[in-house]
């Protein structure tokens, strides 16, 4: 594999982590990154009102992924982060492996103390970052010696429309932007009826327009988003707080005490605002429906390439190891499994994925990797469990690929004596903390308002080195 220009579509954690690693390599000839957005950082740059239009809040199902690129409203490209939002992970597991939030910084930082130490840790890579560079393309040519892709993107600054070669590509764009919202009979006619009153999570930012005790509401979606949308939404607006979820999952007691549990939603009926569900139960005089759904899989700029990697919007195909695009390896995705923590996640990636483009390892042929792809499927599935992971699934997906990385062949004059900048390895105490995350959470929420005081694990209970027992561990 020849590679000496490279491009990284998205500067938010995925693409500046994967991007540290190919400047580590000292290897290629240039590094462009590309980013829609006016800085680094993706989502985690709030945009509060900003860029929510009719489009984005309005009643229209949203079965399938869009064939269009995203698109700014009023010069903005709106964030999912919400007013209130903070990780769902400890920072200490949640950073990146070669730059630790300060010590002060809370166990579950707010979304502005992210966004700050994302800037923080993308300065280096100011000078290779294309801001306010949408991606509108990318083709693949096999008319040279060897392959070469073509991305074509709009600066959004001029307007102009411009295009470059590179020898590899890196998709680092994230999957939170087209929001997925079921195809429910009635829903189209309920949105006409009652403007404002259904919208995805995506488009949440506070919880004040739900405050009235007089006012039922339905969330739809119980996964990270849902149960800390519910939370705040239920203590505000009518109880109970109607959950609709696919499948049933426990609710927590703070949400027992003002919610109630119902299955999936089959039809809306603008009549007397009343909402059926799966199991024949009604609810009337419903004033808002928050779908808290999640978001399709969706790379439109990709639409050409073929076979397609984006299908029905469920998961990405054709990718071995979940990265590279069997038929035609210079081509890779960075960050997209679901239920992992992104920063390291993408470290590690990363990590391999420079090594390889360097030249310093190499990759099976692609009879093997369709092989993987295809033992996989088998294993996990054709559906969404294809590509959710979760623990301890992401700790062994994390290690493999140092391992992996590890095979990489010297180079005098790179880091860790000449082996390469080093990928994150989740040690048993990572392991222990990662398996613990809702335990942990679940102790920082009862906290209310004081959970921002803590700033450690070992505050709130949480100690390795007491509490640690390895086959207690094997059994978890």
């Amino acid at each position: 594999m020849e590679v000496e220009r490279v491009a990284v579509i998205g500067a938010g954690p995925c693409g500046l982590g994967v991007a540290k690693y190919l400047l580590a390599e000292q290897k290629f000839k240039s590094i462009a990154i590309f980013e829609q957005r006016d800085q680094p950082g993706g989502v985690w740059n709030y945009t509060g009102d900003e860029g929510i239009n009719s489009t984005s809040t309005s009643a229209l199902a949203r079965p399938k992924p869009s064939q269009e690129p995203q698109q700014p409203v009023g010069g903005t490209f709106a964030s999912p982060v919400y007013d209130s939002l903070e990780t769902n992970i400890p920072k200490s597991m949640m950073q990146f492996a070669d730059y630790s939030f300060s010590a002060d910084t809370a166990l579950f930082p707010t979304h502005a103390v992210v966004k700050n130490y994302l800037h923080r840790y993308a300065e280096e890579l100011l000078p290779y970052i294309r801001l306010q560079s949408l991606v509108l393309d990318v083709s693949l040519s096999k008319k040279n010696p060897k392959p070469e892709w073509t991305i074509t993107w709009r600066d959004l600054k001029t307007n102009e429309i411009l295009v470059k070669q590179f020898d590899a590509v890196l998709v680092a764009n994230g999957h939170h932007n087209d929001p997925y919202i079921p195809n429910i009979t009635g829903l189209a006619e309920w949105g006409r009826a009652y403007p404002g009153s259904i919208i995805h999570s995506s488009s949440y930012r506070r919880a004040g327009s739900f405050s009235n005790k007089k006012k039922k509401v339905i969330v739809v979606g119980h996964s990270a988003s849902g149960i800390d949308i519910a939370n705040q939404i239920g203590r505000v607006s009518k109880h109970p707080l109607l959950i609709s979820e696919r499948t049933a999952t426990t609710l927590s007691p703070e949400q027992v005490t003002i919610s109630k549990s119902l299955p999936e939603i089959s039809l809306l009926s603008i009549g007397e605002r009343c909402v059926q569900f799966a199991d024949g139960h009604e609810e009337r005089d419903v004033d808002h429906i928050v779908f808290c759904t999640g978001y399709h899989f969706s790379i439109p700029f990709l639409s050409g390439v073929q076979p397609h990697i984006v299908t029905d919007g469920v998961r990405p195909h054709h990718l071995y190891q979940h990265v590279f695009y069997s038929k035609e390896p210079t081509l890779a995705l960075i960050g997209f499994p679901q239920r992992i923590v992104p920063f390291p996640f993408s470290q590690a990636q990363g990590a391999w994925v420079a090594r390889v483009l360097s030249g310093r390892l190499s990759l099976p042929s692609q009879v093997e990797m369709e092989r993987w792809i295809g033992a996989w499927t088998v294993t996990r599935g054709e559906g969404r469990s294809f590509n959710t992971f979760g623990f301890p699934l992401d700790a062994d997906y994390i290690n493999s690929l140092y391992e992996l990385s590890s095979y990489a062949a010297r180079v005098d004059g790179l880091d860790n004596d000449g082996h390469g900048k080093r990928p994150p390895f989740w040690g048993e105490k990572e392991k222990w903390t990662r398996a613990r995350v809702p335990l942990i959470k679940k102790a920082s929420q009862a906290l209310g308002t004081r959970r921002g005081e803590i700033k450690t694990l070992e505050e709130l209970g949480f100690n390795f080195e007491r509490d640690y027992v390895p086959d207690a561990e094997a059994r978890l």
